[in-house]
């Protein structure tokens, strides 16, 4: 699945996908994987400070995440430049969804939230 969004001239593009090799459905351990380029549309570099997710699954158990950059990095992006990286979340259910933003700021200083909007994470052929 693929979704996309923009705010504040920040494309984020999301690709996810089922692991099962990882999960342990009889555990009701399901691990997904998401794969999000971010591409910066802005006339200036931005850097990537922090993140906050919101992580629901499908029995509407929620989880937040939050903290400093993405996998251990807080990549400063070129304008018209995009950055990549894959981590992944475990949920107890077939289903779910994942939220959040991004806090940047931009050369001059300024910061703002890039959002991310809701997309789904969901084992093959579980949603019709």
């Amino acid at each position: 699945m693929i979704y996309s969004d923009t705010s504040h001239n920040i494309d984020i593009h999301v690709e996810t996908a089922y692991l099962p090799e990882q999960s342990d459905p009889e555990k009701k351990r399901y691990v997904f994987s998401y794969h999000i380029t971010i591409t910066n549309r802005e006339s200036q570099p931005v850097q990537l400070l922090r993140r906050r997710w919101l992580i629901i699954d499908g029995d509407e158990q929620a989880q937040e995440v939050e903290g400093e950059g993405v996998i251990g990095e807080q990549p400063i992006i070129e304008p018209e430049e995009s950055y990549s990286y894959t981590s992944g979340t475990v949920l107890a259910t077939r289903v779910g969804s994942m939220q959040g933003h991004y806090q940047m700021k931009t050369d001059d200083g300024q910061t703002f939230n890039a959002d991310i909007e809701p997309f789904t994470l969901a084992l093959p052929n579980a949603l019709h």
